[in-house]
């Protein structure tokens, strides 16, 4: 029982109370008085719809004191005329008949058959993508396609995706309450678990949006970080992408936030005179410092291989751009490897290093990297700042982009900031527009044309010979060789340099070279 005023009623905390995983409902109905004879209002709809109340009633009270009329609403499932919820016609409270008994299990029986698309023993999140901003619509979708090739490649499954054009940010829920509660209302009908934004959140953004709908959030940086995660295999790896995750997660340690569960496994118990909470931030900042030393370690030990790979004198020519677009499947092409390729974003994580032979006898270091992406997390990329410093060696940069991607422009502009962030504008950069078996001809020469470069495809060997060329031209020919800014460069050379890859003049190693 609570009590209200004249203006409303105060809902206390109902944690206690249950909401599991899945269609059902609160296992609580909201009865309440109207002194003004009114029926239900906005603000008690809401109340139904967030806190997933079984039923909410609202009984007039006249001046006599003597109950009214009635009105009742429950919410429904998505495939009852696109409503949220349904309002019954109001009756005398003497004339009520209605069986909840009967009501609240066939609804949540509903419910459950509108999900049952989903295979009820996967075990994966279900998330609702969610994107606002003041961008164009073209570009709010573009971003919504990225996300959800990110939410892909964590293991997510995609249930739907909402956008919000928005001039200014809501401070506390990045978008207005009303559409943030229809979003709410929504992933309960679609049964979803995770609402993921495109949209970094801050600390206090992510507890509002989580009190508000009783979902776990989380933001595009986490779902990197849980990528970066997963795909980590080196001790190296796995102590960067952890230093990262501890990093962003230290400003968003709460008393609780579920949102965090994947990140904070390893955090818990109570220091003598400290509070849980106090404990967990003081535990994250010595595990901060504990693997900053580690790879301080690492660091040095990497150092070591770097000096030994400069005293061959070897040409050194890394592989870089942005994620997917084929990086990995290049290394293999031109070295005859089998470095692991899948077509998701950042199946490559730890970078890779093979040797390349060129005609007479002439071998350069060719190294494959993490791929960008745009808005990389600061965190991770702090994290991998050295193992990128390492690009400052490379003799010439292979950046590859994906020709076929409608937003390869984008993509293209995405990885040279980051490139210029490095401070690696000075060196030699190659671009290798790739994939382009997947467009017509001359739209591929005409953005070769535009931007310089060569045109490849990276499934094919037969379309190395530009790139094969315009690469010796750059490592060993440049002083006697003049190539032309902005044109593709080798093709002028053609005749002077004839050269077909095959497996005599491409040398592989059976393990690679150095493991960056």
């Amino acid at each position: 029982m609570i009590v209200g005023g004249p203006l409303g009623i105060w809902i206390p905390d109902l944690a206690d109370f249950r909401l599991g995983k899945g269609p059902r409902l609160r296992g609580l109905r909201l009865i309440h008085t109207h002194l003004r004879g009114e029926p239900l209002t906005r603000d008690d709809l809401t109340d139904l719809a967030l806190l997933r109340f079984d039923l909410i009633a609202a009984l007039e009270v006249g001046e006599d004191g003597l109950p009214g009329e009635i009105y009742l609403a429950h919410l429904t499932p998505l495939s009852m005329q696109g409503e949220n919820w349904r309002c019954l016609d109001p009756v005398a409270v003497g004339q009520l008949e209605i069986n909840c008994r009967e009501l609240i299990p066939a609804l949540e029986s509903e419910f459950a058959r509108t999900q049952r698309r989903i295979d009820a023993q996967d075990p994966r999140d279900r998330a609702i993508l969610v994107h606002a901003s003041s961008a164009p619509r073209g570009v709010i979708e573009d971003s919504l396609n990225e996300l959800a090739d990110l939410a892909d490649t964590a293991g997510v499954i995609v249930l739907d995706r909402i956008s919000q054009r928005r001039h200014q940010f809501h401070p506390r829920f990045l978008m207005g309450r009303e559409k943030l509660m229809d979003l709410s209302i929504q992933a309960f009908q679609r049964g979803a678990d995770l609402l993921i934004f495109d949209q970094e959140l801050n600390p206090s953004q992510r507890r509002s949006i989580t009190d508000l709908t009783e979902i776990r959030v989380i933001d595009r940086t986490q779902l990197i970080l849980d990528i970066f995660a997963q795909r980590a295999h080196t001790r190296e790896g796995k102590l960067k992408v952890e230093l990262a995750q501890m990093k962003y997660l230290l400003p968003r340690l709460t008393a609780e936030d579920s949102g965090l569960s994947r990140l904070t496994g390893g955090i818990g118990g109570r220091g003598p005179g400290e509070t849980k909470l106090e404990s967990d931030r003081r535990k994250a900042r010595d595990r901060i410092h504990r693997l900053g030393k580690e790879l301080e370690s690492v660091n040095r030990e990497r150092n070591l291989r770097r000096s030994r790979r400069n005293q061959n004198a070897l040409p050194v020519v890394s592989i870089v751009g942005y994620t997917n677009v084929g990086k990995s499947t290049l290394l293999n092409g031109l070295t005859h490897s089998r470095v692991y390729v899948e077509n998701k974003l950042f199946a490559t994580l730890d970078p890779t290093t093979r040797r390349l032979r060129f005609p007479r006898e002439r071998d350069v270091i060719i190294t494959d990297t993490v791929g960008f992406i745009r808005d990389l997390p600061k965190d991770l990329l702090d994290a991998f700042r050295a193992t990128l410093s390492e690009l400052k060696d490379a003799n010439l940069l292979l950046h590859v982009i994906d020709i076929s991607h409608p937003q390869f422009e984008e993509q293209m502009q995405a990885v040279e900031k980051i490139l210029g962030d490095l401070g690696l504008q000075e060196t030699p950069i190659l671009r290798v527009f790739n994939k382009s078996d997947r467009i017509d001809p001359e739209t591929g020469d005409s953005i070769v044309r535009r931007y310089g470069g060569i045109r490849i495809s990276a499934l094919d060997s037969k379309t190395f010979s530009p790139l094969l060329r315009a690469m010796e031209e750059r490592l060993f020919l440049m002083p006697q060789v003049a190539v032309e800014e902005n044109q593709p460069a080798g093709l002028e050379s053609q005749d002077r340099f004839p050269y077909e890859p095959d497996e005599k003049s491409c040398k592989k190693g059976s393990e690679p070279l150095a493991h960056l």
